[in-house]
């Protein structure tokens, strides 16, 4: 018989939440910070130029990483989440 009570679900509950939250909260964010990095250098920073035709592979490969990353990060926060409320519900007795 589990004696804990409910407090152990409901600081699983909270934080899967919170980091939920935080994911959609940073989403914004992460992607304005990764168009910039995308776009063309200008006199603030030193851009990837992915619309221009002629750049090489590596940095055609460098956009297309540079791209995936942020459905990787923000993807990575939601599963997280999912985990603690998942790991939860499978290993407790």
């Amino acid at each position: 018989m589990n004696n804990k009570g409910q407090a152990t679900w409901g600081y699983t509950l909270m934080l899967g939440i919170m980091l939920f939250v935080l994911a959609m909260a940073l989403a914004p964010a992460g992607q304005s910070f990764v168009n910039d990095a995308m776009n063309s250098s200008t006199s603030d920073f030193i851009g990837l130029d992915c619309g221009n035709e002629s750049i090489s592979n590596f940095q055609k490969g460098t956009c297309v990483i540079t791209d995936f990353s942020t459905a990787y990060f923000f993807g990575g926060l939601i599963l997280l989440a999912l985990g603690v409320i998942g790991a939860k519900l499978i290993f407790d007795n």
